[in-house]
C-alpha cells in the first residue's frame, strides 16, 4: 500500500522552527493588532494592573515575538551545528505551551495572573537554555556557548523584569523597568550581530549565483563585541551618556565597514539576501541615531524602532522565510513570489516609523498607525503562504 500523501500529514512538532515560526508570526499579528487598538482607540484589554500597555508592548515584542523566532531558529541550527537532535515531538509542544501560556496571562482577570505569567515565561526561558545547552555539551561544540550565554543573560534580565513588576526587589537592587527592556533589546541585537557575522556572508556567497569573495576582518569582529558590551554597560548601568554615545558612533562606523565588505550587486536581485542586508543596515542606523541623540534632540523611540522594527523585525522574517524553505526541502533560490510584496511592505513600515515623524511631526499619529498596519499586513501575508510549509512534511520525503 502506498504511503500517505505528504501534504496530508501533520509535521508541526517535528523540528523547532515549525511551531515557533508559525506561532511567533501569529503573535506578531495579534500583538500589534492589540497595540493598534490601544494606541489608536484607547482600549486596554490588559487585566494586570502593574503591567501598563507600553510595558506589555515592549516586553512582548522582545520576549514574545523575538524570542519565539530565536527559539525556532536555534533549536534548528544547533541540531545542524552539533549533529545532536534537539527538542521534537511532545517536549517541543510543551515548550511551545509554556511560551503561549505566558503570552495569554496578561488578559486573564485573576489576582495571580502576573505571578503565573512570570512562572510560565521564566520556565520557558530556563527550559530553552537547557534544551540548547544539552546538544552543545554532548557534542563538545563549545564555540556555540557564546550564543547560549546570551540566552542565559536574557533569562536573568527577564527575571529582574518580573521581580521589579511584582515589587519583590530590595531598594538597592531596584531597576527601572524600561532599563531591563532596553537591556533585553540590546542583548537580542547582540545575538543577531553574533549570528549574522557567521551566516549573512555565507548566505550571500552561496546565494548570489556567481563567485564572490567577501571581506571579513578579525580585529573588526573583536572590536564590535567589546564596544557593544561597553556601550551596554555605560548606557544602562553606569549612566555615562557621553561614553555610550561615543561607543554607538564607533559601532556605527565599524559595522558599516563590515557590511560594505559584504556587499556585492547580486544581493539586490535576491529578496532573501537584501532583506538580511537591510536589516543589518537598520541596526547601524539605530546606533547612528543613538549617538546623534547625545548632541541633537531626538525622540528615543526613533533609535528603538530602528533596532526593533528594522533590525529585529526584518532580520527575523528574513531568517524565517529562508529557514522554512531550506528545512522543508524547498529551494531558497526560488522563494515564493509573495515575498517580493511583503518584504518591501515591512521595509516601508520601518521607514515610516523611524524617518517620517521627525520631518512631519504633526502627522505623528498617522505614521504610527501606518507602520503598525504595514507590520500586520506583512506577517499576515507571511502566515498565509508559509503555514502549509511549516505544518506539512518536507516535500523531498526526508525527516524534519
Amino acid at each position: 500500500m502506498p504511503s500517505p500523501t505528504p501534504t496530508k500529514q501533520f509535521a508541526l512538532a517535528q523540528l523547532g522552527f515549525r511551531p515557533f515560526f508559525l506561532f511567533g508570526s501569529l503573535f506578531a499579528v495579534v500583538s500589534v493588532l492589540l497595540w493598534f487598538s490601544m494606541t489608536g482607540f484607547g482600549l486596554n484589554p490588559i487585566a494586570i494592573p502593574a503591567l501598563s500597555p507600553i510595558l506589555w508592548h515592549g516586553h512582548e515584542m522582545l520576549y514574545g515575538y523575538a524570542i519565539a523566532v530565536i527559539t525556532g531558529f536555534l533549536l534548528t541550527a544547533v541540531r545542524n551545528w552539533t549533529g545532536i537532535a534537539t527538542l521534537h515531538g511532545w517536549p517541543l509542544m510543551l515548550l511551545l505551551l509554556l511560551w503561549l501560556a505566558a503570552r495569554m496571562m496578561p488578559f486573564v482577570a485573576h489576582p495571580n495572573a502576573l505571578l503565573l505569567m512570570a512562572l510560565f515565561d521564566l520556565s520557558f526561558n530556563i527550559a530553552l537554555c537547557i534544551a540548547i545547552l544539552h546538544p552543545i555539551i554532548k557534542s563538545s561544540h563549545y564555540k556555540s556557548l557564546g550564543v547560549w550565554l546570551v540566552l542565559v543573560a536574557l533569562t536573568v534580565i527577564n527575571l529582574f523584569f518580573y521581580l521589579e513588576l511584582l515589587g519583590l526587589l530590595s531598594h538597592n537592587l531596584q531597576l527601572r523597568l524600561d532599563s531591563t527592556l532596553y537591556c533585553a533589546l540590546y542583548l537580542i541585537i547582540f545575538l543577531i550581530l553574533l549570528l549574522g557575522r557567521r551566516m549573512i556572508p555565507m548566505f550571500i556567497t552561496n546565494g548570489v549565483g556567481y563567485p564572490v569573495t567577501l571581506t571579513n576582518r578579525r580585529w573588526l569582529d573583536i572590536s564590535c563585541v567589546v564596544l557593544l558590551l561597553i556601550f551596554m554597560v555605560s548606557e544602562l548601568l553606569l549612566t555615562l551618556p557621553a561614553i555610550a554615545a561615543l561607543c554607538a558612533a564607533l559601532l556605527c562606523l565599524l559595522h558599516t565597514i563590515r557590511i560594505v565588505g559584504w556587499h556585492t550587486p547580486g544581493i539586490w536581485r535576491k529578496p532573501l539576501l537584501w532583506v538580511l542586508y537591510l536589516a543589518y543596515g537598520w541596526i547601524i542606523i539605530g546606533f547612528a541615531i543613538t549617538s546623534a541623540a547625545h548632541y541633537v534632540e531626538f525622540s528615543s523611540k526613533l533609535a528603538l524602532h530602528a533596532f526593533a522594527y528594522g533590525g529585529i523585525g526584518m532580520m527575523t522574517i528574513g531568517m524565517m522565510a529562508r529557514v522554512a524553505l531550506g528545512h522543508t526541502g524547498r529551494k531558497v533560490t526560488r522563494p515564493p513570489a509573495v515575498l517580493t510584496l511583503c518584504l518591501p511592505l515591512l521595509l516601508t513600515g520601518c521607514f515610516i516609523r523611524v524617518v517620517m515623524p521627525p520631518f512631519l511631526p504633526e502627522w505623528h499619529a498617522l505614521w504610527i498607525a501606518a507602520s503598525q498596519l504595514l507590520w500586520i499586513c506583512t506577517f499576515m501575508l507571511f502566515i498565509a503562504i508559509y503555514t502549509p510549509f511549516l505544518a506539512r512534511p518536507r516535500i523531498d520525503g526526508r525527516p524534519g
